[in-house]
């Protein structure tokens, strides 16, 4: 079975259609989503639609649960907290009602999935040699999947050895070796350089996994998060993926 791993969506239709689009052509068995289709960003209802009718799996994170209210907003940044309190306010029923049936974790066909760590699944940032290690330690299955940090990842833990760090477009992971993190990086708003939407395919049978990234129109969500009034830091910080 192939999949395709999206994450961190953040209201970035343009970003989501890029990415939904290279899915067209790699036609996977399934799509997983681990969280965070809204916040940040301008277009959440739209978002949230096309996540609900493509993914096979779906998690919420940080972001969908403080614009559900469900967690408290001082835990976010100013600009953080100012795009969730205007989605709640333009969000929908129907994309209220997807979110609100979603939760943080879950496991399937041998994989662990997290929005943001197994210790914490909604807060805990896996950037850190130690992190991914104590989230390795915290889990079972041969292969965990994060979201959260906007970093793509991939994290092999041989026996006691740790190897492994960022990974960039066309990285390949054998996942025949060992037990493996791995994060998809982020679709709408990728904070490791690259400003190109990001997702991850994993190939369960012949156990292996690669980092993809494709282009979107960056200036159109950018022109959509000015003309909702959002803080203009989240426009421009997509151009350089950071």
């Amino acid at each position: 079975m192939r999949v395709a791993v999206i994450s961190d969506i953040h209201a970035n239709l343009h970003a989501l259609e890029a990415v939904l689009a290279a899915l067209d052509e790699e036609a996977p068995d399934a799509v997983w989503c681990l969280g965070d289709v809204v916040g940040y960003g301008p277009r959440p209802n739209r978002c949230c639609s096309a996540v609900a009718a493509r993914a096979d799996v779906s998690l919420c994170g940080n972001h969908d649960l403080g614009v559900l209210g469900a967690i408290d907003l001082d835990e976010f940044s100013p600009e953080a907290a100012a795009a969730a309190l205007w989605t709640r306010e333009v969000l929908s029923a129907d994309a209220r009602s997807y979110l609100e049936d979603l939760e943080p974790l879950a496991r399937t066909d041998g994989v662990e999935l997290f929005h943001a760590s197994p210790r914490d699944p909604v807060w805990e940032y896996v950037l850190s040699g130690e992190a991914a290690l104590d989230a390795l330690e915290l889990t079972t299955e041969p292969v965990v999947l994060v979201g959260h940090s906007h970093v793509a990842i991939a994290v092999l833990l041989a026996g006691r050895a740790l190897t492994g760090g960022l990974a960039p477009d066309g990285t390949a992971v054998d996942l025949a070796q060992g037990r493996w993190l791995l994060n998809p990086g982020s679709v709408g708003q990728p904070r490791d350089g690259d400003p190109r939407a990001a997702y991850l395919m994993v190939d369960l049978v012949d156990r292996r996994a690669s980092f993809r990234r494709v282009e979107y129109p960056v200036e159109r969500t950018q022109a959509e998060i000015r003309e909702r009034g959002l803080p203009d830091a989240l426009a421009e910080r997509l151009a350089g993926g950071v």
